[in-house]
């Protein structure tokens, strides 16, 4: 393990470079009643998750739907931590990675479509984990790799019938690799939606994202994952403008679902249709204590690219990890809000990335991108 020290002064001007550059959205009636120009997304970097060392992500998509799901290894190990912020939340061992349990360290986190029903994926990533020897080691007797996996609700798109699996889980796991990650409308996002508090007929098509910040020449990396099927809408944090969300009645502007509800509309939410899911990780080596802090940072991002958030029919979810390649000592609370920075960007490009199918368009339809 690498182990560096750098000046105070220098994480510190990194923090403030790094760090700050996103404002809260805050939504505006006037500037949100048409798409935006492509243009205004520019500020986004080229990174994503796989920048981080030590990590692989891999996609199972099932087309025929669309649905699939997404595999984060950290076959080496990973101290990992997760907050749960929405009050329909499908998850699976997310227990343990609170602080004062013992187990340490995770191999994997799967994020999947098909809501309960996608949290099976998470037995065909364990499958595959101990075909590799990888996982909490028991005696002489083997392995039991440790797999928290979070799903979002994206049955109502396509045939019901089609939902990822054990084998979906394992099929991603083959296919991980530390390459850029692909994203749009793959794996976990594939079937994922935003804007969702007038009706799905109102609704657009999102999907999966991921950024990274590298921050200066200090060697720390931060990157995010996140696959985006919010009931509210996804705002440009930089500009306050809809990037993608409930559609007006001509299915060419956007309503502002805030804007409405605050001129007093009524909505009625289905509960559990929804959910934003992710990750951070990190190659800065970090307590378990300390990476769960930065899971609860990280849900800043989300605040600052999504309106509503955290809704009652939302199960919205943010793992974290640390691989520890880089053994410096950093703050926790600088590693935090840059998750949340790296955050808003991945959520960003889920919606950007993003194709339109049937009856749900794309942020690329309303901009006329290619």
């Amino acid at each position: 393990m690498e182990r560096r020290e750098f000046p105070q002064r220098l994480l510190e001007v990194a923090f403030a470079a790094g760090a700050c550059g996103l404002a809260a959205a805050t939504p505006d009636p006037q500037s949100a009643a048409a798409p935006e120009s492509p243009d205004e997304n520019d500020w986004l970097g080229p990174g994503t998750l796989t920048d981080v060392p030590g990590i692989k992500v891999g996609h199972c998509t099932l087309k025929t739907r669309p649905t699939g799901c997404t595999v984060i290894l950290c076959e080496a190990g990973a101290v990992a931590g997760v907050d749960v912020r929405g009050s329909a939340p499908g998850t699976r061992e997310t227990d343990l990675l609170n602080p004062v349990n013992s187990v340490q360290q995770v191999q994997a986190i799967v994020l999947s479509g098909g809501s309960a029903y996608g949290l099976d994926t998470a037995t065909g990533v364990m499958r595959f984990l101990e075909s590799h020897g990888r996982g909490f080691k028991i005696g002489n007797l083997g392995v039991v790799p440790i797999v928290p996996a979070a799903i979002l609700m994206d049955l109502g798109v396509g045939d019901f019938k089609i939902r990822p699996n054990a084998d979906s889980g394992y099929q991603a796991c083959l296919a991980a690799t530390s390459d850029p990650v692909p994203q749009g409308n793959v794996g976990a996002g594939a079937g994922a939606t935003v804007g969702k508090m007038f009706g799905q007929q109102f609704a657009m098509k999102a999907g999966l994202g991921s950024a990274s910040i590298k921050v200066g020449n200090t060697g720390i990396v931060v990157g995010a994952i996140v696959a985006v099927n919010a009931v509210g809408d996804v705002f440009n944090p930089k500009t306050g403008k809809i990037v993608a969300g409930a559609r007006t009645a001509d299915g060419h502007g956007f309503r502002n679902s805030m804007a409405e509800v605050m001129r007093g509309y009524r909505v009625a939410v289905q509960p559990g249709a929804n959910t934003t899911i992710g990750v951070v990780a990190t190659n800065v080596a970090m307590e378990k204590v300390h990476i769960s802090k930065v899971a609860q940072m990280a849900h800043d991002g989300y605040a600052r690219a999504i309106n509503p958030v955290h809704t009652p029919g939302d199960g919205d979810t943010i793992f974290t990890l640390a691989t520890g390649v880089l053994n410096v000592k950093v703050n926790h609370g600088m590693i935090g809000a840059l998750a949340a920075e790296a955050m808003a960007q991945a959520v960003i490009r889920a919606a950007t990335r993003a194709e339109g199918i049937s009856g749900l368009p794309s942020y690329r339809d309303l901009n006329k991108v290619i």
